[in-house]
């Protein structure tokens, strides 16, 4: 396939890490854009391992790697979650010895080895003069890693945690946040009947946008973030509290999985790292549950408060995108397209201030979006805190 003769070019596009609503509708929105401009589009499977596992062979059968793009196939699928191309935590640059695919053993035995080189003969037998990763930092950080490298790259940022730096929103935000209002909303029910907490851990390993902008919105009474490590007594206070002023007896707190006790760290359901060096988090709103069941005499007149323990998990990544993660996903994809047609690489584009634009690429591995607590979160009372709208994005709190 090196020796391509199209009208323009072939561009390629991938997903990594987790899947998220609005990742077909990009593709879709990169997919027929594309070809109406007179390119090519070679959709990657399995993110950046897709690119790994190629083989680079005329005879061979490379289609668990790559499939070429159409209007009919994108269409069909750009109105579904997830992803139809398939994802992976694969990090080009650093592959294990035993990750290694079996036609690379012989000239990579390191324990440790960059596969980078593999990566850019792969995309030029595929003749691929432009790749467009679609990601979370961990993904775009190789983006990063291959634009250095020389290779043109335009990244666009999804994670349901909202955390890539450089924009104010990452496509898979808004229907998690959408899921995460309306799950709690309905899990109230038993919370009232039952006359209990109700604990929710939601995504968020690092930032807990995704717990505090449904609590801003009235989704629950607290919320605990990365952010800040809060007091169990401060926490079990305030849900009495609240629960004894309910009507129905009843409270509601978000927790961030990234969430951490005072003086405690992260609580991971196992000890496993991905490619990216990420343990697999779960278990902090389990052990919130258990101590806010053991304290809650000790602020409620020696009553026992009992808890309605839930973890959200995959419930608010699956099914269909919302409409916001319909249509920015779509706006995304002709961005990136607009800059291929000007001859630009080594950006990302971005939404900010309610304003689509790009920034360079290399954005999303100078610093770390998270809350600013001190503008957005009252630590005394585990709650959103503002004190004007005016001016502020869509979803209130901005990439910087």
């Amino acid at each position: 396939m090196s020796n391509v003769n199209t009208k323009k070019g072939r561009i390629a596009i991938l997903t990594g890490g987790g899947d998220v609503p609005g990742l077909n509708p990009a593709i879709r929105g990169v997919t027929i854009r594309a070809i109406r401009e007179g390119y090519e589009v070679v959709g990657i499977k399995r993110g950046w391992g897709g690119m790994v596992d190629i083989i680079r062979d005329e005879k061979h059968d490379n289609s668990a790697n790559y499939t070429m793009l159409t209007e009919n196939l994108v269409n069909k699928t750009g109105r579904t979650g997830g992803t139809f191309l398939h994802s992976s935590r694969t990090r080009p640059s650093h592959v294990s010895k035993s990750a290694v695919p079996e036609h690379l053993k012989s000239a990579y035995n390191a324990d440790m080895n960059d596969l980078t080189p593999e990566v850019i003969k792969n995309l030029e037998f595929l003749g691929v003069e432009y790749i467009i990763p679609i990601g979370g930092d961990d993904t775009l950080s190789y983006g990063v890693h291959l634009h250095n490298q020389g290779f043109k790259v335009i990244a666009i940022p999804k994670t349901m945690d909202n955390d890539v730096p450089g924009t104010d929103y990452c496509i898979g935000f808004s229907t998690c946040v959408t899921r995460t209002i309306e799950m709690t909303h309905a899990l109230r029910t038993s919370a009232g009947s039952h006359e209990r907490f109700l604990v929710i851990e939601v995504f968020g390993r690092y930032a807990g946008y995704t717990a505090l902008l449904p609590t801003m919105a009235g989704a629950a009474n607290r919320c605990v973030i990365p952010e800040y490590k809060f007091k169990i007594d401060n926490l079990c206070e305030l849900l009495v509290n609240d629960w004894n002023s309910n009507p129905s007896h009843y409270s509601v707190v978000l927790v961030s999985e990234g969430a951490m006790f005072e003086g405690g760290e992260m609580v991971f359901s196992n000890q496993e790292k991905d490619a990216y060096g990420h343990k697999k988090l779960g278990g902090i709103g389990d052990l919130i549950s258990e101590q806010l069941k053991k304290i809650s005499p000790k602020f409620n007149n020696g009553k026992k408060i009992d808890v309605i323990n839930q973890r959200l998990g995959y419930l608010v990544r699956c099914g269909n995108p919302d409409a916001i993660d319909s249509i920015v996903p779509m706006a995304f994809g002709n961005l990136a397209l607009n800059l291929i047609l000007d001859g630009v690489s080594g950006r990302l584009v971005t939404l900010k201030n309610g304003r689509y634009d790009n920034e360079h690429i290399e954005v999303v591995t100078s610093f770390k979006k998270v809350v600013d607590v001190e503008k957005y979160y009252n630590i005394e009372r585990l709650r959103p805190h503002y004190k004007s709208f005016e001016s502020r994005p869509l979803f209130i709190m901005a990439s910087d």
